[in-house]
């Protein structure tokens, strides 16, 4: 019976925390705005590179660094890797749709954003939680987070490749209980 109590515990956790983490869809076809001390561009590459106080916004997202790449893709599609400045964590938050005032947000050593995909990655010190309004309705931790808002699905690591590795580390989660409006 001890063999799947981790697994139940597993499918529970990703039932509780798919609900409704999807990202706002209005966002996907915002322009991204990046301010950030210093840029560099590769025209050829089509790369870019911001460093110093580095925040970027795309509708409801916002990100911020100590330095972002962000590349694009002949169809137009936008990606972005996040680097913590030393001592700090890159962060991310983004509205979702089900609702005026629901948010997830994240922060982690490095974050990675697909904008064709719309998967954010997290490695290293990773945190994600989801909020109503400022409060926070659940959150997990890991040393890597999968966060993918078209599928509506979450996943967390204990290793900073993403797979998991007896012995290496726990994820951690805090599920707050549901409040049920109409009850009251």
């Amino acid at each position: 019976m001890k063999r799947f109590i981790p697994l139940l515990s597993s499918l529970l956790l990703s039932i509780v925390l798919v609900g409704t983490v999807h990202a706002e869809k209005a966002d996907a076809d915002k322009q991204t705005d990046i301010v950030a001390d210093q840029m560099a561009y590769d025209d050829v590459k089509q790369i870019n590179t911001f460093t110093g106080n580095v925040i970027l916004t795309r509708g409801s997202l916002l990100m911020k660094a100590g330095k972002v790449i962000v590349t694009q893709d002949p169809a137009g599609y936008q990606y972005a890797t996040l680097y913590a400045a030393p001592g700090a964590l890159a962060t991310f938050r983004q509205k979702r749709d089900g609702g005026p005032d629901l948010w997830m947000e994240g922060q982690a050593e490095r974050i990675e954003y697909d904008g064709k995909l719309e998967i954010v990655k997290l490695f290293g010190k990773a945190m994600m939680r989801r909020l109503e309004g400022n409060k926070p309705t659940d959150e997990v931790e890991g040393e890597f987070i999968s966060y993918d808002s078209q599928a509506e699905f979450l996943s967390v690591n204990n290793t900073v490749t993403g797979a998991s590795k007896p012995g290496a580390g726990r994820v951690k989660a805090v599920i707050q209980p549901r409040t049920d409006s109409k009850a009251k």
